[in-house]
């Protein structure tokens, strides 16, 4: 776990040492996150879990809302980094189910980054957290976005961009509710998503065809 890159940070260290310093303090803050919730992200009790001494952690993160806004901004980096990453090869590749891809891939993130869920399905979110979230969302639509334009499955304009931004809002509620369920995320909860995500796409690539998808229908 690096240094977030966008987080309420006191300061932003600067050196290889200070860098490590701050990693392992936001590692330490979440083994309490994952065991015990954000109730426990004090700066006393993620201090002593990362043997440090308080005064050093709190140059960099002052509170416990701190802690949380910088592991958030994190996890939120990762899953946009992924999104470019399913950009590029959506570039490069033809995926038969693209749905598929994408659900399958989130699903896994939640599966196996505890301290995600555990912070997400918290109720110790801050607003700052609250409001990164929702640029977030914006941006991983667009991330969608450009996934279908990769595919040429559509053309581009502005309600292209609110139809991806209405999928994956639609998306990112289902696969919540199915970890919510069960740790594992309910398989029947995800296939249902799938099904209902792939008529969207159909129905997206119906009003905003390419020249490979065929004409526009009226």
């Amino acid at each position: 776990m690096g240094v977030p890159p966008t987080s309420r940070l006191r300061r932003t260290p600067q050196q290889a040492r200070a860098k490590a310093r701050l990693a392992r303090v936001l590692q330490a803050a979440e083994r309490l996150l994952v065991r015990e919730g954000t109730e426990a992200l004090t700066t006393t009790r993620v201090a002593t879990e990362a043997k440090v001494s308080v005064g050093s952690l709190y140059q960099y993160l002052p509170d416990r809302g701190a802690i949380i806004d910088a592991l958030a901004s994190r996890y939120l980096a990762e899953l946009e980094d992924l999104m470019d990453t399913f950009v590029h090869a959506a570039s490069a590749e033809r995926w038969d189910d693209p749905v598929g891809v994408l659900i399958d891939a989130y699903a896994e993130i939640y599966r196996t980054e505890h301290g995600f869920r555990a912070l997400w399905f918290s109720r110790g979110l801050t607003e700052e957290t609250r409001a990164a979230d929702r640029e977030h969302k914006r941006r991983m639509a667009d991330g969608i976005r450009r996934v279908v334009l990769a595919l040429q499955l559509a053309e581009d304009d502005e309600a292209l961009a609110t139809a991806c931004h209405a999928a994956f809002l639609a998306a990112d509620a289902i696969t919540q509710e199915a970890f919510r369920r069960d740790p594992d995320g309910d398989p029947a909860l995800l296939d249902e998503a799938k099904v209902m995500l792939r008529g969207y796409l159909s129905g997206i690539t119906a009003r905003y065809p390419t020249k490979h998808t065929g004409k526009r229908q009226q």
